[in-house]
Parts: C-alpha cells; structure tokens; sequence
C-alpha cells in the first residue's frame, strides 16, 4: 500500500470481501454506489483465502479470483485489490482481516464494510461478533425484492446497542449472483453484461467453471 494512505487521518475507506468467483457487476456497482452514499475515498477489494462457511473444494483457485478481481477494477481509480486474505493461512474470518486493516490504516480511519443483506442476517454468528462493531460501520446492500421484514429490528436493535450504525444501501445490480454465472457458463451461456469484458475473456481463456473443468477438479485438489 502507498506510503500516502498511511499517513492520511481521519479517511473513510470502504471493505469490500467475498470470494468474487467471479466478480461481477454486481460488486462493482455497489462498491461504487457505497462510495458515492457514504464519501469513502476508497474501496479495498479483498478476495477470500480460505472462507470459513464454505466448501474450499468447491471454491476456484485463489490466483484465478484475485487476477479476475484486479482485472475488473483496473479502470476506476478509487478502487484497489488487497492480497490481505489471500496471503495468509487458514480460514478468512472477517474479524481477523479487520484487525489487520486497522493496523495497517491506524484510528483515524473510519473503515466501512460492505457485504449483502443477507449475510448480515448471520453476523451474531460470526467469530467475535461484538468486536466487530467497535471496528467498523456495517453497509448492507440489499438485493430487489430483499427486504429485512421481521429481522430488521433485531438487527437494528443489536447494532444500536452498541452504538454503531446499519446502514442499509439499495442496490438493483445485486440481483447479479456469482453462483448463476458459473452455472451460465457451465451451460455454455452467454455472461456478456453480467461481468466486465477482461473478466469474461479470462474465465473463456482458463476454461473456468466449464463442466470438463469441474468434473476433474477434485483430482487436481
């Protein structure tokens, strides 16, 4: 990271995790939408290492999500792609990449994390739940048609209570879903406007999530 981005106070800088298997649309709508809402003068990128609630068999190779994650986010300059997750052992949990991300920027940076809707529904499982709201403001962008219905007080209830905000961040493109692209491309699929141009030549040009390519994979593991 630049020597410039430490030594600047009081930054917000937006987190944005997932397996981006493969990013998309999607993801980089929100992150902009979230950057634009909520003033954050950067949005990090972190592909996961090993994600704790999935299966890692069924999770494309590390070097193939994060190529594609930089590739997706090489034109906009306030976007940028961390190897944080990726370079160290065992499960990602998001306590422990924030922990890290707080090092790295210091206390006078205000840090955001994104995720959907849906999985903020989980967080009180998540490892030191609590601990996670004295590190960042949560953004949960929300999918047409998702709507926090009943749990929404409880949820808003959890974070006020420890006097941090939820906010909640509208976002059609979430509708875009990884796990239908892979299944499209599998099927021999158009995924054209679903994801950037680099991102689709470089799954066409690997041969990922093609059906050959996944019924030999656990070979290769």
């Amino acid at each position: 990271m630049s020597g410039w981005i430490m030594n600047r106070k009081h930054r917000s800088i937006g987190i944005m995790g997932g397996t981006f298997d493969p990013i998309h649309y999607g993801h980089l709508v929100t992150a902009e939408a979230a950057r634009g809402q909520f003033g954050l003068e950067q949005v990090l990128f972190l592909p996961s290492g090993t994600p704790p609630h999935k299966d890692p068999t069924h999770v494309t190779e590390t070097k193939h999500r994060y190529t594609m994650t930089v590739l997706a986010t090489l034109t906009n300059p306030y976007f940028e792609v961390s190897r944080v997750d990726i370079d160290r052992r065992g499960r990602t949990y998001t306590y422990d990449t924030l922990r890290i991300l707080q090092q790295l920027y210091g206390e006078h940076t205000q840090l955001y994390f994104i995720t959907g809707a849906d999985a903020i529904l989980e967080i009180v499982g998540w490892k030191n739940s609590e601990s996670l709201l004295d590190m960042a403001e949560f953004i949960a962008a929300t999918r047409p048609g998702f709507c926090l219905g009943e749990h929404q007080g409880r949820i808003q209830d959890w974070f006020a209570s420890r006097k941090k905000r939820l906010n909640v961040l509208e976002v059609p493109a979430m509708a875009i879903s990884s796990t239908d692209i892979r299944e499209r491309v599998s099927k021999r699929e158009s995924i054209r406007y679903l994801v950037p141009e680099t991102v689709e030549y470089y799954i066409r040009k690997n041969g990922l999530y093609s059906q050959d390519v996944q019924n030999t994979a656990g070979a290769h593991e």
